[in-house]
């Protein structure tokens, strides 16, 4: 009781998250009269983590990308080579923000950096406003299964700390999220195609020499994904020095080979995404401390026993867990959201048979919709900033995307074999 209250307490009067925590984990820890040492031990235990190198590394990657023209290289890459297809543009659209959000891994920066070139390109080619929109606050945050995302690496690192069920490796996780991210990006793609069959849209040709040409431009940001995940799945690289090499070459191109980022940009751009990483990392850091506490407590034995009581049923359970990770996706951010809920929820996963791979997918299945469900997504607020239309536009515009999207979380769900055949 010492630390729920505390939790309510303080997060009543707006206190950081980190602090909510550590003041949980504080007084319960004191409560059961344990020394209280064992808070900075296990946030020196999480610094210790040889992969928890990868997490910064990858996010100064990101936001190099960011700054740079690498996403419009990437949609002229698309264009050049789908565009010509029936509803191509969107399908572009969809595909280019995909990528992004994987290379940067923020779902927001996608829409802040993509919106303003394909939106209006998506309107001059004939698709109307609210499907525009829709389509892109939804895909803002497609990407976060596809490797490298930050997202899927904080999972893999807590379920490594809790050790529960069956191992997880960041590899392992990287190969689970690829079959359920092409279904996601199939399924939207097949639903663009649809719903402008009967809309006049311009086309553009397949041409061979813009095909070359875009080729060739975004060449180096091409390189990237093949060097980083050959080497990994080579054995050649260990997650933590794929993102170093990540991020020496991400420097070489966008500084030395483009000439973009200008040398002098660089402390200001690490600045920024450290804040992202110091944030991430301290909230982890308590998290793992107040996990312990949790666990001494037995507090997820005593919810695993709850459920177990009331839902005997593993289909039961993952269809109230969706319902549950939906409305957690609308209130945090994916990377809080992780370090709070996965070392509750895990355990009793694990303990209905599904393995914690698949579980991870699930859950990060359910942020990527999350960020956009109505009424308070924090994608629905970017683009509304970013377009300067109203909310209720926007719940409107991304309603078919959230329902093709909820098709294919039922089939992540219920399907464990699309999530762990490449395993």
């Amino acid at each position: 009781m010492w630390s729920i209250s505390a939790l309510l307490a303080f997060a009543l009067l707006r206190a950081p998250l980190f602090a909510v925590i550590a003041a949980g984990a504080l007084l319960g820890f004191y409560h059961q009269e344990v020394d209280l040492a064992v808070i900075p031990i296990e946030i020196y235990r999480i610094a210790d983590t040889p992969v928890l190198l990868a997490i910064p590394l990858f996010t100064f990657a990101g936001y190099l990308l960011s700054e740079s023209r690498a996403s419009q290289r990437l949609v002229r890459l698309t264009d050049a080579f789908l565009a010509w297809m029936p509803a191509g543009l969107a399908i572009v659209a969809l595909v280019a923000c995909a990528l992004f959000t994987a290379l940067t891994g923020a779902s927001g920066v996608t829409i802040i950096a993509l919106g303003a070139l394909l939106y209006p390109a998506l309107r001059h080619a004939g698709y109307g406003d609210r499907f525009s929109l829709g389509l892109i606050t939804s895909s803002g945050s497609l990407g976060l299964l596809f490797p490298p995302s930050i997202a899927l690496i904080l999972y893999g690192i807590i379920a490594q700390q809790l050790n529960v069920g069956e191992s997880v490796t960041i590899d392992d996780l990287f190969r689970a999220g690829l079959l359920p991210g092409l279904l996601m990006l199939v399924l939207l793609s097949a639903w663009t195609v649809w719903a402008n069959r009967n809309t006049a849209l311009s086309s553009t040709p397949f041409s061979r020499r813009e095909a070359l040409a875009a080729l060739r431009e975004s060449f180096w940001e091409l390189l990237l994904p093949v060097i980083i995940l050959g080497g990994i799945y080579s054995g050649y690289f260990a997650i933590s020095e794929a993102a170093a090499v990540s991020v020496l070459y991400v420097l070489i191109v966008e500084v030395l080979i483009h000439r973009e980022i200008e040398p002098a940009r660089l402390p200001a751009i690490m600045r920024d995404s450290m804040v992202l990483v110091g944030g991430v990392l301290i909230i982890l850091g308590v998290s793992m401390a107040s996990t312990n506490y949790l666990i001494d407590a037995e507090v997820p034995a005593e919810l695993f026993s709850f459920m177990k009581a009331h839902v005997d049923s593993k289909l039961t359970f993952l269809m109230l867990l969706n319902l549950f990770l939906l409305a957690l996706g609308m209130m945090l951010d994916i990377f809080s959201a992780l370090v709070i809920m996965i070392p509750l929820i895990l355990p009793i996963a694990v303990g209905y048979g599904i393995h914690p791979v698949h579980l991870g997918i699930i859950f990060l299945a359910n942020m990527q919709i999350g960020y956009f469900t109505p009424p308070v997504g924090m994608n629905l607020f970017i683009a509304s900033y970013r377009f300067d239309k109203s909310i209720i536009d926007l719940y409107l515009a991304t309603l078919p995307f959230m329902l093709i999207l909820l098709l294919a979380l039922v089939i992540i769900t219920y399907w464990p074999y699309l999530s762990l055949a490449l395993l």
